[in-house]
């Protein structure tokens, strides 16, 4: 009898310990997909939510991110760029150029979960002027099983 109250204890403080520590994030191998919503830019009629697919191997990551200067035509060239994962943090670098039109980008955020949001900004330089807009999104991976079974890791 004694020992099924330590077990019982043992599992109830095991329970309150995870509950009362906040999920740490499990950056695994994986693509993580998207949207970034940025602001409106003087040449644009609306602020922009396009996609961004994220890809994470160990300690670095590359990604793509559309790009749309209307509602309707997507860019012919992609933003393009790399990062790096240090623990629960993303950094994220690129950049865009289509004809006279060119942009410099920043983003980084935190894994929580599966998921990171994201926050930075878009330097764009457009006939001699140059214009900064911010930007938000969020990306998220696959379920662990729904992982190729290469890129799974234990946990």
């Amino acid at each position: 009898m004694m020992r099924v109250r330590q077990a019982v204890l043992a599992v109830a403080m095991t329970m309150a310990i995870a509950i009362a520590t906040p999920a740490a994030a499990q950056v695994l191998d994986a693509t993580y997909r998207g949207t970034m919503l940025c602001d409106k830019l003087p040449f644009t009629n609306d602020r922009m939510r396009e996609a961004i697919e994220v890809t994470v191997t160990g300690g670095t990551a590359r990604y793509s991110h559309v790009v749309r200067l209307s509602k309707v035509d997507v860019e012919a060239t992609a933003e393009q760029g790399t990062g790096t994962i240090d623990g629960q943090k993303i950094g994220l670098q690129g950049s865009w150029k289509g004809g006279s039109r060119s942009y410099e980008a920043k983003y980084s955020g935190s894994f929580v979960r599966r998921s990171a949001t994201l926050k930075g900004s878009q330097t764009w330089t457009d006939g001699g002027k140059t214009v900064t807009r911010a930007c938000t999104g969020a990306i998220k991976r696959p379920l662990k099983p729904f992982l190729p079974r290469g890129q799974k890791q234990a946990g």
